[in-house]
């Protein structure tokens, strides 16, 4: 009886335990189904837009930035937040590249744009000249500005991933108020950005991937010393904060420093190893971490660099995909900062075109 008894528990532990390891492997299947879910594609976007009129567009784009970054590794930054600002105003329309008009100062000229790289605008003309050597006039500014975001995190360490193309340009500028008002500042709290995020269809892991992209770039002194002077922040590393006095001896010291202490060039989770470490550079960085809500986020992707990854590019798609123009709205600009209506030289190329149509 002892035996058999014995044998008894043994077969119901075997199979307890199948039981749980099949259950497990339930749960891990649903999970990694989720992490890979794409999200939805907004009408008149497609993953292969560009298949039969611009086949090569993305890899001569990403030829380019691979020469441009060889050089300053900076510009994938500056790149990346020129999506993210393109974006978040009035949607990814290109409509932050427009120079202003007789209507007033284009997007550019706003408080929070003001610190956007010059060079991330000269990049984005040249590959723009490029692209229309190789295609013609069939790539929109948006597109490119969407592609060299991808690029940008990829070439400086971050995942590759595809992007939905076919997005038009905006054929007017936001203005100044609203430019401000869909740019939060660097001072922001976690509560108030995932309410903001909230009117844009991102939630709370969406805003903790998005920021993420602080793993690289430079942050301006002017955009932190608050926590600095004239009392310092106490959720504020000590050591780290003296070196950014250092930095920044002043409130209104004119310098820069990196974002990501430990790996300022290189795309991957450091960024919120330094949150958990208390050296984050902005409030809206460092509140993060603080904020019960979003805590709990970060600490997974301080953890798990393919997990953060998985959650920055979902959000990027979302993100990719805001107030898009597609099929016949706006159009595609031929010099991405002049909308085509006001562009003199191609006014003078179609003109042209016609009186030679004209003599034949």
């Amino acid at each position: 009886m002892a035996a058999s008894s014995s044998s008894s528990s043994s077969y119901s532990t075997s199979h307890l335990l199948l039981l749980v390891g099949s259950c497990l492997l339930l749960v891990s299947y649903f999970a990694v189904s989720e992490a890979y879910t794409t999200p939805h594609l907004v009408k008149g976007l497609s993953w292969s837009f560009y298949k039969n009129s611009c086949p090569k567009v993305e890899s001569v784009i990403r030829r380019h930035l691979k020469k441009v970054f060889k050089k300053d590794i900076g510009n994938a930054a500056g790149l990346l937040r020129l999506h993210f600002h393109d974006c978040f105003v009035q949607g990814c329309d290109a409509s932050v590249l427009l120079d202003g008009s007789a209507s007033g100062p284009g997007e550019q000229e706003a408080p929070p744009n003001l610190s956007l790289r010059a060079a991330a605008f000269q990049i984005i003309d040249e590959l723009r000249e490029l692209v229309d050597e190789e295609c013609g006039t069939v790539v929109s500014c948006a597109d490119i500005v969407a592609i060299a975001a991808r690029d940008s995190v990829h070439l400086s360490g971050g995942p590759d991933y595809d992007v939905p193309l076919g997005r038009r340009d905006g054929l007017n500028f936001a203005s100044r108020d609203a430019t401000v008002a869909n740019l939060p500042s660097p001072n922001t709290n976690a509560s108030t950005l995932i309410e903001f995020l909230a009117t844009k269809n991102l939630d709370a892991t969406d805003l903790v991937a998005l920021s993420g992209g602080h793993t690289i770039g430079l942050g301006h002194c002017s955009s932190f010393t608050s926590r600095l002077y004239p009392t310092q922040d106490p959720t504020m590393e000590e050591k780290f904060a003296n070196d950014l006095k250092e930095i920044c001896p002043a409130s209104d010291t004119n310098a820069t420093t990196v974002l990501d202490i430990r790996t300022p060039n290189h795309f991957d989770n450091k960024y919120y190893v330094d949150l958990v470490h208390r050296q984050g550079l902005f409030t809206s960085d460092q509140d993060l971490y603080s904020y019960e809500k979003t805590r709990g986020i970060v600490k997974s992707f301080a953890e798990d660099e393919a997990l953060f990854y998985e959650k920055f590019v979902h959000a990027m798609l979302k993100m990719g995909q805001l107030s898009v123009l597609t099929g016949k709205k706006g159009e595609i600009r031929a010099n991405c900062s002049v909308r085509n209506s006001d562009n003199i030289q191609l006014k003078t190329v179609v003109e042209e075109d016609k009186e030679a149509s004209a003599e034949l």
